[in-house]
């Protein structure tokens, strides 16, 4: 019918157009709305990952002695995770939980501007994300556990089962 003149003609002009030009036009997956791990993370998001890994706050570094493995809250988590443009503190893909461990710049003003454009895209994705400041992990690691366990067990409750 005319549906597959259309395409074949969008096909058409696509092929008529420089290379540079159809990746432009080219129609593809959008980061937004991918629902894998990394949501369209390019290579330069991948290196600054890896890098920031190498390079963890106290606070970071404290929380994933208790993140790295299974045993202490249930689930695994990534740290330095890249996702889309962003990076995740850490993160868990099978529950879709953020933890955020925010330092004395995340309460500058345009700091908190960009937290909230990095929030709003997680919570598009279907992301849920917990904050805590660095202060609080490095004065009681024991409670911001405690506090997690619970925050995670909500969530895997919450989460339907597969048939």
């Amino acid at each position: 019918g005319s549906r597959g003149l259309n395409l074949e003609l969008c096909l058409l002009i696509l092929r008529r157009k420089t290379k540079k030009r159809m990746e432009l036009i080219n129609i593809k997956k959008s980061p937004f709305l991918d629902d894998g791990m990394h949501k369209g993370a390019k290579a330069v998001t991948f290196a600054n990952a890896k890098a920031l890994r190498a390079n963890l706050t106290k606070a970071e570094l404290i929380l994933w002695q208790f993140l790295r493995t299974k045993e202490r809250v249930g689930y695994r988590f990534r740290r330095q995770h890249p996702l889309g443009i962003y990076i995740l503190d850490f993160y868990n893909h099978k529950l879709k939980l953020c933890i955020e461990i925010d330092g004395e710049y995340h309460y500058r003003y345009s700091q908190k501007i960009k937290d909230k454009e990095r929030e709003d895209f997680l919570k598009f994705n279907g992301i849920k994300v917990i904050r805590y400041k660095n202060k609080e992990v490095i004065s009681d690691p024991e409670n911001i556990i405690k506090n997690l366990k619970s925050i995670i067990e909500k969530i895997a409750n919450s989460k339907p089962s597969l048939p």
